[in-house]
């Protein structure tokens, strides 16, 4: 914690402890994948079809990216301390809901404002850019997502078995068991660390234009947002592809869902350790790179005749290693662009990495059927990785512009 100014732990007079910033990151991650095995079966306990059902990911994903348009700037008025604390409330009692859901239309509602939670992962972003030095920012990113890593690498296996023992309700109890607990903990540690604004709510969301208009923001935004498209279209057909293509149960796949998580966690490491020695460019298209190789060596497997369930999720690792060196390095590259609007260019862009997952995770629930196999989910997933390339390398250019190389 040397990189933090004055941490006291459960002191609300200082800055977070780094548990706490990685705790409120990873119950948002939790929130997102813990009850994805559960997606067949419940498809059939409210009597409806996968694609109704896939919308409880796609329908978060975009009311998450909504709120992250106004989380940004509500902070950097409010502050952070207040706006977490809402949204974390907000979110408790919609998991409530889920849980409750009698019918796929309840659920649908309950699981749109459980999106609420996107305050605990956006604003710990931004917190570690209001505390720490620009040159490390990347580095303490790649750290905190290093631990919030340890989360989707165990969620989905944990969601799985307690589907198996006591149902798919038992998912969103233990979602709000945990979430009460994280709540607490932010209450008793989490101190202001926004710095103080004159501006008015309505300047705060006239300086979009600010960051709508920096090449580099778009860039590193973009490069953020097509490397983790791969991974939302993969939250989005995974779950059919294990069920009806693989045959596996909840448990399962549970257990197989998880395989990106322990690429992102080495890829997360990775960040933390060489972000600040090889800078944030060169870490973004390294993970771009990766992220595309293994899934294009996915997708000559199958079609190679030679594509299985060890293959699909295995190879899947690799996906998770580039996205954990991308995404805390483009994060960090955005919020460096304009720093007194690092709340702002938090939201913003997170906005645009969730909102483009939406649509491929509905895309990808869409296309696929029993007979499609997994291929029109590899598809999606390569092409967006190779759009980040791209995106990089345009960013790239455009620094060596500015710097007059």
């Amino acid at each position: 914690m040397s990189d933090f100014p004055k941490v006291r732990f459960l002191d609300r007079r200082t800055p977070p402890h780094i548990f706490t910033l990685i705790l409120l990151a990873g119950i948002a991650a939790l929130a997102m994948n813990i009850f994805l095995p559960s997606l067949p079966g419940m498809t059939t306990y409210f009597e409806t079809d996968y694609r109704l059902m896939q919308l409880s990911v796609a329908l978060y994903l975009c009311i998450n990216a909504l709120l992250q348009l106004i989380v940004g700037p509500l902070s950097d008025k409010l502050g952070r301390r207040p706006v977490i604390l809402a949204g974390m409330a907000v979110f408790l009692l919609a998991t409530l809901g889920c849980a409750l859901a009698g019918n796929i239309w309840v659920f649908l509602a309950f699981r749109m404002m459980q999106a609420a939670v996107v305050v605990a992962m956006v604003l710990s972003r931004a917190i570690v850019r209001d505390v720490v030095p620009d040159a490390q920012a990347a580095s303490m990113m790649g750290y905190v997502t290093m631990g919030v890593a340890v989360v989707p690498m165990m969620g989905p296996a944990f969601g799985g078995m307690l589907d198996q023992l006591f149902g798919w309700q038992a998912n969103f109890w233990a979602v709000i068991v945990l979430g009460m607990g994280v709540f607490w903990l932010t209450w008793a540690d989490l101190g202001e660390t926004a710095p103080t604004t004159s501006r008015s709510l309505t300047q705060q969301f006239r300086e979009y234009p600010e960051l709508l208009t920096s090449p580099r923001f778009w860039g590193y935004a973009l490069a953020s947002a097509l490397s983790s498209g791969a991974f939302f279209a993969y939250l989005g057909g995974a779950p059919f592809v294990g069920d009806k293509v693989f045959g596996l149960n909840p448990s399962q796949l549970g257990v197989y869902f998880g395989a990106p998580a322990v690429g992102y966690f080495i890829g997360n490491f990775i960040s933390g350790r060489f972000s600040i020695r090889f800078g944030v460019n060169r870490m973004v298209f390294w993970g771009t790179l990766v992220n595309a190789i293994g899934i294009a060596l996915n997708l000559t497997l199958f079609y190679a005749g030679l594509g299985s369930v060890f293959s699909f999720f295995g190879f899947m690792c690799f996906m998770g290693l580039g996205n954990g060196m991308t995404i805390p390095n483009a994060t960090a590259g955005a919020l460096s662009v304009r720093p007194h609007l690092a709340g702002t260019a938090s939201g913003l862009s997170g906005a645009l990495m969730i909102g483009g997952g939406a649509a491929l995770s509905a895309i990808a629930g869409a296309l696929l059927t029993e007979k499609s196999g997994a291929f029109p989910l590899l598809w999606i997933m390569l092409i967006t990785a190779l759009l980040a390339i791209v995106a990089i390398l345009l960013t790239m250019r455009r620094e060596r512009r500015l710097l007059g190389f």
